[in-house]
């Protein structure tokens, strides 16, 4: 009987599968969202991102990054990140209501980008969180695995998950479960691939907007790695937008 394929090789291949189906399949809501936020871009528009748990890290990567924008901000509550409470967050992301409080602690305005990651697409805070910058005007796109969401039944009362929430919705291409590969031994799988393929689309839709912005005439601001000659260059950057970016 032949060993098992080392489960890195298979982590790599199932990861690389993923990544491919997102640039195969969703390419033409990529280039949409890009379109988007470059038109926000060029009229003096921001960037805004969410996500709870681990989907979190989806809007720390838009923010205060070597290659990505000076107009961009995260929008982060400790109560629903890892670091503080983990058990707790996890209850606090169904609850409903809690979403028009968050957002209201940040200057949106009606043409702002607003990306919101939920791999489950069926918590209560992100599908409100879309809703509400919906009505306020933003272009509002999610991130999130359609093949969990559509098999679990949405934890909002109304019954909707975030992908029919939002305006545009891109596809992860991840698995139900998120975890991808099998270990023998173990009852579940391991090797969750949602943040790889996240970060991919996140960053996709940023450089695809800055170079919109810039066929559109604009010249987005965009940092420079501090720990190479970027000091001087991003400082401009932080003194003009670190009264509007509230975690700078």
């Amino acid at each position: 009987m032949n060993a098992p394929r080392p489960i890195i090789d298979r982590y790599f291949e199932e990861s690389e599968r993923q990544l491919r189906a997102v640039y195969e399949t969703q390419r033409a809501k990529l280039d949409l969202a890009a379109q988007w936020l470059g038109e926000a871009l060029a009229a003096d528009h921001w960037l805004y991102a969410f996500g709870t748990g681990h989907s979190h890290m989806l809007a720390e990567e838009i923010f205060y990054r070597a290659g990505n924008l000076g107009r961009a901000n995260p929008i982060l509550d400790d109560r629903l990140m890892m670091h503080k409470e983990a058990i707790e967050a996890t209850y606090l992301e169904r609850k409903q209501g809690l979403a028009s409080e968050i957002l209201a602690q940040y200057p949106v305005e009606a043409g702002d980008v607003l990306i919101v990651a939920s791999n489950s697409g069926r918590n209560a805070v992100p599908i409100e969180l879309a809703m509400v910058g919906r009505e306020k005007g933003m272009k509002v796109i999610a991130i999130t695995n359609m093949a969990q969401s559509l098999a679990w039944p949405s934890r909002h009362s109304s019954g909707i998950r975030l992908c029919d929430a939002a305006e545009l919705a891109i596809d992860n291409c991840g698995i139900n479960g998120d975890a991808a590969v099998y270990l023998n031994g173990l009852e579940g799988k391991v090797g969750p691939t949602s943040t790889i393929t996240g970060a991919f689309i996140v960053n996709a839709i940023i450089v695809g907007g800055i170079e919109h912005a810039l066929k559109l005439g604009h010249t987005p601001e965009v940092f420079i790695s501090s720990n190479t000659n970027g000091d001087d260059h991003n400082d401009r950057i932080l003194q003009k937008y670190k009264s509007r970016v509230r975690h700078l």
